[in-house]
């Protein structure tokens, strides 16, 4: 068995991490996640910045935003398989199966939409689902908040029609 850090040293350590960012000697400028995406889209397709003025707007930002990611994969990957043992390939969790079913597809599809609903949102808000709960929340940042109590009411809304589902079967 593994000691976990207690709860109050993931807020330090998320401290100093925001620090880091919002300094000079990190990215200077906010944690977040979203901005990867058109930045690599415009490499790909190579478009060009000049007819693009987000892709201009984003020019040196979406760098680093990839490294983030892959290293939050990568980190992730890590821990489940060598630090927690924890790691487990699953397409349909356990949770899923136990209170939706057993279709591949329905998950899938569920998945989308939601994931999709969710980013729309954040995006509407003028971020991404990282960066307003960790960059906007530590700055107070008021689309920041609304964005944040508007997904923990959904999540308890969604988290009562999904967990009730078949308990009031039983």
């Amino acid at each position: 068995m593994i000691n976990r850090l207690p709860w109050w040293m993931g807020g330090i350590l998320l401290s100093g991490l925001l620090l880091l960012t919002f300094s000079v000697y990190g990215a200077d400028r906010p944690l977040g996640a979203s901005t990867y995406v058109p930045y690599m889209a415009g490499l790909i397709f190579d478009l060009d910045p000049e007819k693009y003025s987000y892709l201009k707007s984003i020019k040196f930002a979406g760098a680093w935003e990839g490294v983030l990611l892959i290293g939050a994969f990568v980190g992730g990957f890590i821990t489940s398989v060598f630090i927690t043992k924890s790691f487990r390939f699953s397409i349909i969790p356990t949770g899923w199966k136990k209170y939706k079913n057993n279709s591949v597809l329905s998950r899938l599809i569920w998945s989308f939409i939601s994931g999709f609903m969710m980013i729309i949102g954040a995006r509407l808000a003028g971020g991404c689902t990282s960066g307003h709960f960790m960059s906007g929340m530590s700055q107070l940042a008021i689309s920041s908040m609304i964005f944040g109590t508007v997904v923990m009411l959904a999540l308890v809304v969604t988290g009562r029609l999904f967990y009730n589902a078949k308990e009031t079967e039983s």
